[in-house]
């Protein structure tokens, strides 16, 4: 009996304590108000839990302030052109908050967009489309495992219906090492991509074990370890003139981007130049002339994020950037690599009603339009402010309709020449 006392003194308190907190999180989840500080720093972050969260992100939509700006790697790169700085120092009426990182695309952009859909609904979004997603094998495992919400998974499965975007998803988180790691979500995705319904069982699970403690454990640990970027937008801010002149802002970032890119020929930024490129620039020269954008599984994940924005009557603005040229031509980038994919998945927009594209793909050797190889820079995100700001002067919709099209889930899509796409827009100008 002693020793059973002494035990229970030991271990007793941790037990009750685990007990506990487990009851806490098995309780359904309720929403903690999130300060105003809190929030534009989280817009600003890119930290990996907001992106993978749902908390911070409705209540920042749910304010009517912020846009969702979607895309990858570009968004980090911020100097006192990108959108966040200018519409901090504009008062522009709205505030970016930034949907990605290194290595999303648009699987995972789909699975963060669908567990936030009732603070999206009728409202703008800005997507920037990089080429670079579209390889052949479309999303690394290993990335999106990264980015990988086991609530946003929970929160699709919910509300899965038996059509070909929900079965396509859980077919595509199948095929990934983050679809297998829960046994229940697992079975329940076999479920959805056969177009059977969910079990009993599955949904209690999702909902009320699974979901409320992914839920509870959003609302009290998302709003911690967000990277504070504050300071960079403050200082971009602060090399901006008081008023907003296009002429005297393009002149100034001419200026900048010439005292910050003088140690090389390709106009890319000295810091990531000497760092990432000088080692290893001689093995790089004719490294890309394989390069192919133009097939694979990426096409039909960005129609998942098509099909979300039309559920939610979404209106979009699409960005298409240009990649460096003069690192291009070093490389032997091919420029029918950037064409095909850009007819392809102009296609792919227009053809469905999405007509709000701001295509830049033929810009990349405009002087310091980018900042490095792929990504924009002074220039480049001024002129792509030239239609973010007007298509973002009202930030709701009222009535938006797509005529979305499932023939964008085949492989037959995603392995579709571009030469056997229709060119819309050289079609529109003929009938003119």
């Amino acid at each position: 009996m002693k020793l059973g006392r002494k035990l229970w003194q030991i271990f007793g308190p941790l037990i009750v304590a685990a007990v506990a907190i487990l009851i806490i999180m098995l309780l359904p989840a309720n929403s903690r108000p999130v300060s105003k500080d809190t929030l534009y720093k989280a817009s600003n972050s890119l930290s990996a839990n907001v992106l993978k969260g749902e908390e911070l992100k409705n209540q920042a939509f749910d304010s009517g302030n912020y846009v969702p700006f979607i895309g990858s790697s570009e968004l980090s790169r911020i100097d006192p052109f990108h959108p966040s700085v200018l519409a901090a120092k504009y008062d522009r009426g709205y505030t970016p908050f930034l949907l990605g990182a290194p290595g999303t695309q648009s699987l995972t952009h789909f699975f963060s967009v669908q567990g936030m859909s009732q603070s999206l609904k009728h409202k703008k979004a800005v997507v920037i489309i990089s080429p670079q997603w579209f390889v052949r094998r479309g999303a690394r495992p290993n990335m999106f495992g990264f980015y990988y919400s086991p609530l946003q998974a929970t929160s699709f499965l919910e509300n899965a219906k038996d059509n070909e975007t929900d079965r396509y998803a859980a077919y595509r988180l199948l095929q990934m090492p983050s679809g297998k790691s829960d046994t229940v979500v697992h079975s329940a995705l076999l479920q959805v991509a056969a177009g059977l319904p969910l079990t009993n069982f599955q949904k209690f699970y999702l909902k009320n074990i699974k979901g409320n403690i992914l839920k509870n454990q959003d609302n009290f640990f998302s709003r911690f370890s967000i990277r504070d970027r504050n300071n960079a937008i403050t200082s971009g801010e602060e090399r901006l003139p008081s008023d907003y002149d296009f002429t005297v802002l393009d002149d100034l970032a001419t200026q900048l981007g010439q005292g910050e890119t003088k140690s090389n020929d390709f106009e890319i930024k000295d810091s990531f130049y000497k760092r990432q490129l000088k080692p290893v620039e001689a093995k790089l020269q004719n490294s890309q002339t394989h390069f192919n954008y133009e097939f694979g599984p990426e096409y039909s994940d960005f129609q998942l994020l098509l099909s979300e924005f039309n559920r939610l009557h979404m209106k979009v603005l699409f960005v298409i950037p240009p990649v460096n040229q003069r690192w291009a031509d070093y490389t032997g980038l091919p420029n029918t690599t950037l064409q095909n994919f850009d007819r392809k998945i102009t296609y792919q927009l227009r053809s469905q009603g999405f007509n709000n594209i701001r295509d830049m793909s033929a810009d990349g050797a405009q002087d310091y339009f980018m900042q490095d190889t792929i990504h924009l820079g002074w220039r480049g995100w001024l002129d792509m402010d030239q239609s973010v700001r007007p298509f973002l002067k009202h930030t709701t919709v009222k009535s938006i309709h797509y005529k979305m099209d499932d023939h964008f889930y085949t492989k037959s899509w995603q392995q579709a020449p571009a030469s056997s796409v229709p060119d819309l827009i050289a079609n529109a100008e003929a009938n003119q």
